[in-house]
């Protein structure tokens, strides 16, 4: 077969680049005709036909294996040095988290008080608010667990009920809170995040609940001994862990469907998904039920439910907080991070959940992580950045107006900073979609390969289904995967040379509606995925920090997030301009 060889990086970059990502082309099943793919993938006859032929209407695996790659391959991500962020406060990456949650709300803007009577409502409260609320006297943290507990189980009762939690201990909640109540009586709080609520996502550790990643079998094989670090980190500065929030089963899915723990429906419509897998955090903050949540992202699990609920979603640099304790099974992509209301609140819980592990620095050579300060106006530092557009992909949206209510807030902020944004070309999306499904696809399968096939029989169809394409990828095809990973490396690095940050849609849809059997059996629709991860790849793939923040609604109301990817450990950055975008944008809140 005469095969193509892909031009070297520099090449490409000074030849004409012609925009290329085609979309997922899948039918969308549920129901018995689910059943029956799923049942036909172990068939001898037709599965090998059936999963060939999805695959090839796919370009795969042709685009791996028709193809001389001369590059080296990287087989986790790899960053050169980059240049100092302006602006910014550096702490120790060692340092404890109350120091380090204390440094980053000095470098706070000074915050006036929203109460304006001795009733306040809860709904949206952001951290300080909460902090304000408990030193007066106002509200104590164990009235805010039994207003938590009573909206947990009126949910349950709702038609359609409302699905937040797989693992929810009123108990355990009453107790951490009396715990908090009484050092603010003695005034010994532990931080500005004492007593503040947090729901936790189901693949990271968090005691005294099992952790089941979604499925039904997990905690029968796998045991929860004690806190994920990044968990320890929050408690220690006296967050309340409220429960495991519920989420897509595996991680394996960017809708939120889960039809063994119930589907998280969107608080702007029920009748549609959060986005997943953090489709319980993504819930759970934008219903005003926390301020802050955890996710974790290896295909957009952070930024996608943030942007479909109206929430402020952080992925931060691969190996920026460790992954200890997480259910990880997308080894060299995984990162964990905060779903927020806020920008601030985003900042806050990041500082105290930040640190490596060891290993991880071995290849990526951190940068000592920091904060912006943000008592520094806008104006100063807005004016000075550059922010990136490649205006091909960014206007290649499946719904027009998540494209245009985009292009509204960048317009936006050029009128009100003067920030510039740029036109810049980033190659090989199409090549940088493939390399990214085929190493996810098989570091899941190698991370479930150990497990007893009975258990992974009790997996949901749609899982079931992902996972036997998954199996499709060769070696080779994994290896061809880590080639591309080191061209778009350098296609990125060199955008960066003329812009601080690139930009896009975080989607290229708004929330898609639930069916009715998705509820009861789940569903494969993997053009909707493919839709809603048409701009998140390269984060996950490259391990770049990217945040998503709510820029406005399309004409139905729902809500539309813009993505800021930034250069490696530069979080701060992203921070800053977030910040900007939230004050600004919502000031306007551009809809239809």
């Amino acid at each position: 077969m005469a095969q193509n060889k892909m031009r070297p990086v520099d090449e490409v970059l000074r030849g004409k680049l012609e925009f290329k990502l085609a979309k997922v082309i899948a039918p969308k099943l549920t129901g018995w005709q689910l059943s029956l793919f799923v049942w036909s993938q172990g068939s001898f006859l037709f599965g090998k036909l059936i999963k060939s032929k999805l695959l090839r209407m796919n370009n795969l695996p042709q685009c791996l294996r028709e193809i001389i790659i001369s590059d080296a391959p990287m087989y986790q991500p790899e960053y050169p040095a980059n240049p100092p962020e302006i602006a910014v406060k550096n702490f120790l990456d060692e340092s404890d988290p109350k120091e380090r949650v204390a440094f980053a709300l000095e470098h706070l803007p000074a915050r006036q008080s929203h109460f304006q009577d001795d009733s306040p409502p809860f709904l949206y409260w952001k951290i300080r608010d909460y902090v304000e609320a408990y030193t007066t006297g106002r509200v104590t943290p164990t009235q805010v667990a039994e207003r938590i507990i009573a909206t947990v189980e009126e949910a349950k009762k709702r038609s359609p009920s409302l699905v937040y939690f797989i693992s929810f201990l009123s108990e355990d909640v009453r107790k951490q809170a009396t715990e908090s109540t009484e050092r603010y009586k003695k005034g010994t709080a532990l931080s500005v995040l004492d007593g503040v609520p947090l729901a936790v996502k189901d693949d990271i550790d968090c005691l005294p609940h099992p952790s089941t990643a979604g499925t039904k079998w997990l905690p029968q094989v796998r045991e929860v001994k004690e806190d994920a670090v990044s968990i320890a980190r929050l408690r220690s500065c006296g967050m309340m862990m409220i429960g495991k929030a519920v989420m897509h089963e595996l991680g394996m899915g960017t809708t939120g469907s889960n039809p063994h723990h119930g589907t998280a429906r969107n608080p702007h419509d029920l009748g549609r998904y959060t986005g997943g897998s953090s489709s319980g955090p993504g819930a759970i903050v934008a219903s005003g039920l926390c301020p802050v949540a955890l996710g974790t992202d290896v295909g957009g699990s952070i930024r996608i439910p943030s942007s479909l609920c109206g929430n402020i979603g952080l992925k931060p640099t691969f190996g920026r907080i460790t992954n200890e304790g997480l259910f990880c099974v997308g080894w060299s992509m995984e990162s964990s991070g905060p779903i927020a209301s806020s920008t601030e609140d985003a900042l806050l819980v990041y500082a105290a959940m930040v640190g490596s592990h060891p290993t991880d620095k071995l290849h990526s050579w951190p940068l000592p992580p920091c904060v912006p300060d943000l008592n520094v106006g806008f104006q100063a530092i807005m004016g000075s950045l550059k922010l990136g557009k490649y205006s091909d992909w960014f206007n290649s949206t499946f719904e027009k107006e998540v494209a245009e209510v985009c292009n509204k807030s960048l317009n936006l902020i050029f009128e009100t900073f003067g920030t510039e944004t740029k036109e810049i070309i980033l190659p090989e999306l199409d090549e940088i979609k493939i390399a990214h499904l085929c190493t996810v696809g098989s570091e899941y399968v190698s991370g479930l390969a150990g497990y007893d096939t009975k258990l992974l029989k009790e997996l949901s169809l749609e899982v079931q289904g992902t996972l036997g394409l998954f199996k499709e990828f060769t070696a080779l095809d994994y290896l061809s995967s880590q080639k591309i990973r080191r061209r778009a490396m350098y296609f990125y690095m060199q955008a960066f040379e003329s812009v601080d940050v690139i930009v896009t849609p975080t989607t290229g849809t708004t929330a898609p509606v639930i069916s009715s059997a998705a509820l009861t059996v789940g569903e494969s629709d993997l053009t909707t995925v493919g839709n809603l991860m048409r701009f998140i790849i390269a984060p996950n793939f490259l391990g770049l920090p990217a945040i998503s923040v709510p820029v406005g609604h399309d004409s139905r109301g729902l809500p539309i997030g813009l993505q800021l990817i930034g250069r490696p450990w530069q979080e701060a950055t992203l921070f800053r301009v977030a910040a900007a975008f939230e004050v600004t944008c919502s000031a306007y809140d551009y809809h239809f």
